[in-house]
């Protein structure tokens, strides 16, 4: 059971990037899939979630409209994709993998099982 996050690196303010999750020795179809992440100093936080079809997202508040969320269920992988970065979204950003016993929605960072080892982000000026 695994998953690999891959696609992190340095950035100027402003612009993209595209981080990716492939997992395996799972159904990753029947899963829901987050995105968090983590600033030096401060606690994980909760990025966004993708319903185990795709069908629903939700996102932190502090990147919507910015971060959109997609999975490829025929590929195992699920993708970040980043725009118009600012230097407060520097941080080591994990994927994780949560049942579908619940929503999206009423899940909490307690609700994913499984997680991967994180990709370092890091946004200059």
């Amino acid at each position: 059971v695994q998953l690999q996050a891959s696609g992190g690196g340095l950035v100027q303010a402003g612009g993209s990037l595209r981080l990716s999750c492939a997992a395996s020795g799972f159904t990753f179809s029947t899963y829901h899939m987050g995105w968090f992440r983590q600033a030096p100093g401060k606690a994980r936080e909760f990025v966004v979630a993708i319903s185990w079809s795709g069908g629903s997202t939700d996102y932190a508040d502090s990147v919507k409209g910015r971060f959109a969320i997609s999975r490829d269920n025929a590929k195992n992988t699920v993708y970040l994709q980043m725009n118009s970065l600012k230097q407060e979204d520097t941080a080591v950003y994990y994927c994780a993998a949560g049942s579908r016993r619940k929503t999206i929605w009423s899940m909490t960072t307690r609700d994913y099982d499984i997680w991967g080892q994180g990709t370092q982000v890091t946004v200059s000026n």
